[in-house]
């Protein structure tokens, strides 16, 4: 039974099942070209294009170019079910793609996969198809492709020529049945094209950071041990819980660095994000010249000042416990013996080992000191 479509409702999406030889001009390595397809309902108007994947971003890519070509946006997107499309198949209730649902969100458009073992809900696309491997990509069978672009410009000619071409049965081409069906019925298109975003989901790190490729950003610290979801692009970085946005960052490509707001942070943590290396090392100063030589080298040997501040604190509140002059000389013993860390200088403070001759002294390296670590110099 004929299957009635009504204008500007359905796209129908789908791979071909042929794809298409690409030559690396230097190497001589063929690789294999995937081929989209994507027809509406009303008109059978085709769109086709090819990428080097069915993966998600090369999927993504496909639905952002083919909207592009439509010049709007249909109610609904109709497609199989391969992986990029739904993360677990279900006859009632598929799990869309995350990544695949932001698009749609973007282009205000329902995803409606078709249901498996049903091949009524997708014949459209099988039919558009079956035109495109017949139309196009028999027509470029016999011909050499040396880059991506250069068969996509022969994909683009052949198909123009393909929605041109008169219909067998029904008055007009797939060209004039768009131009006066499916049109005027699309949806305008964003003011911006969809960037394509992946989603992964991260546990909140004690110190209230989720790690992202390397990098941790902050989150309110009350998620802490909560796990969410972080949507990336190549720009942002952005946390959701229970599905409210909680954070936001630039994305950093800076391993093993913080990207900390302080709104994100309990109070005691802000106090300390009010100190400064210069405001720790002139406080320094003021107990001597070795106290502020050990703080100044605990800062420098951090990739971020910020991650020293608490042992730098701590450090000078040692001064307070044991008298600023018994830290003086305990900061002198630290440096002589390369143990510049708060756990050797409580050690010495309370072992009474500040005001022992230095050559008298054998204190052994701390796990933190170990000669393997790299100092100061490594960052400079």
């Amino acid at each position: 039974m004929r299957q009635e479509h009504r204008v500007g409702e359905k796209l129908f999406v789908d791979y071909a099942g042929q794809t298409v030889p690409v030559i690396d001009r230097h190497s001589g390595e063929i690789r294999q070209a995937q081929v989209f397809v994507a027809v509406l309902g009303a008109s059978s108007y085709t769109f086709a294009e090819a990428s080097w994947s069915q993966q998600l971003p090369d999927w993504l890519g496909s639905h952002t170019r083919c909207f592009a070509f439509l010049g709007g946006v249909p109610e609904i997107v109709v497609p199989d079910n391969l992986r990029s499309a739904v993360s677990k198949a279900h006859r009632y209730e598929p799990d869309i793609n995350p990544s695949y649902r932001d698009l749609a969100e973007h282009y205000g458009v329902a995803v409606v996969p078709a249901r498996a073992r049903k091949p009524r809900d997708k014949a459209k696309a099988e039919v558009g198809v079956q035109v495109v491997e017949r139309w196009i990509l028999a027509a470029l069978r016999n011909r050499q492709f040396f880059s991506l672009d250069e068969l996509n410009t022969a994909i683009a000619g052949l198909l123009e020529r393909l929605n041109q071409r008169p219909f067998k049965k029904l008055p007009g081409s797939r060209q004039t049945a768009f131009d006066s069906l499916d049109r005027p019925a699309l949806r305008p298109l964003p003011e911006q094209p969809y960037v394509y975003a992946e989603w992964k989901k991260a546990r909140v790190h004690i110190d209230y950071h989720v790690e992202v490729d390397g990098h941790y950003y902050s989150v309110p610290y009350q998620l802490v041990k909560k796990q969410l979801e972080v949507r990336l692009t190549a720009r942002t970085v952005e946390c959701f819980h229970a599905n409210q946005r909680v954070a936001s960052h630039l994305r950093s490509m800076h391993k093993g660095r913080h990207s900390t707001q302080a709104e994100h942070m309990p109070k005691s943590h802000r106090e300390h994000a009010e100190w400064t290396p210069q405001r720790l090392i002139r406080w320094a100063e003021q107990t001597g010249p070795n106290t502020a030589g050990v703080i100044r080298h605990i800062l420098e040997r951090r990739i971020h000042p910020q991650q020293g501040y608490r042992a730098c604190l701590g450090i000078l509140r040692l001064g307070k416990t044991h008298g600023e002059a018994r830290l003086e000389l305990a900061c002198r013993r630290a440096i002589s013996l390369g143990t510049c860390s708060y756990k050797s200088l409580e050690s010495i403070l309370r072992q009474g080992l500040e005001n022992l001759p230095l050559a008298q002294t054998n204190l052994p390296l701390l796990p933190d000191d170990h000669a393997n670590l790299r100092g100061s110099a490594y960052y400079h």
